[in-house]
């Protein structure tokens, strides 16, 4: 458990470990610097939570990053309706994925609300710490549809805070990498040298990514329409075919 109140911390990361708060957590890093930078991880009962954890720990250790918060946010899996909490629904795979950013139909794997809840928890230890900002990995285009990835979302969220901290607290919501592609986010990842290989994306197995659910297919597609290699999801593909 951190300590209740921490010094010089100008941001607060929300990283759960992915491909797009890998890189969120960098820029917030190179903008703010690793000491002055706090790491929140959020498990929820989702399939991949001893995996993502694990990803989070390697990414903070990467960067040597001191003050870290894990929380656990059982109500999720109580609640269920979506693939990533509810085992009774399957996780798609093989799926088209869309371009479209304005897509109707929200997917399986959408958590109902879950942002946040996540948000919540990050303004609250913020307040607490004295930080400024909040990072946030959201990508909009990419996304699947997500409702809590547009940036809307986001800008409504950012009056909820001006009306619900004290009146000297001053957060700022900030969303690196909701206007990018995911092939943008890996070259803003490898210019910055973020520890793309430490990240996790895969929706539904822990050993090796299963290279066909919605989020390993948009990681691969990411990595080769950024010109790059993803040993990684390639060790899932084999692994899986």
């Amino acid at each position: 458990m951190p300590p209740s109140k921490v010094q010089e911390v100008n941001a607060v990361v929300l990283l759960s470990g992915g491909m797009d708060s890998c890189v969120c957590a960098a820029m917030a890093i190179e903008e703010h610097g690793a000491e002055h930078v706090a790491l929140l991880h959020a498990g929820y009962g989702q399939r991949t939570q001893k995996r993502e954890r694990q990803a989070f720990e390697s990414i903070a250790d990467f960067y040597r990053v001191q003050q870290r918060l894990v929380v656990q946010l059982d109500h999720f899996r109580t609640i269920g309706g979506s693939a990533l909490t509810d085992g009774s629904i399957a996780v798609p795979e093989h799926q088209q994925i869309s371009d479209s950013s304005g897509a109707n139909e929200i997917p399986v794997t959408y958590v109902p609300f879950r942002n946040a809840h996540f948000l919540s928890v990050a303004v609250s230890w913020a307040e607490v710490i004295g930080a400024h900002y909040i990072y946030i990995g959201a990508v909009a285009e990419d996304s699947s549809g997500y409702p809590d990835c547009r940036p809307e979302y986001y800008r409504v969220f950012q009056e909820l805070i001006r009306v619900g901290t004290r009146p000297e607290t001053h957060i700022e919501i900030a969303t690196p990498v909701i206007a990018l592609k995911k092939s943008e986010i890996i070259r803003k990842g490898i210019e910055l040298g973020a520890p793309l290989h430490l990240s996790w994306s895969c929706y539904q197995s822990e050993d090796a990514p299963c290279g066909v659910c919605d989020s390993c297919l948009l990681r691969m597609r990411a990595f080769a329409e950024a010109g790059a290699s993803d040993p990684i999801s390639q060790r899932g593909v084999a692994a899986h075919s």
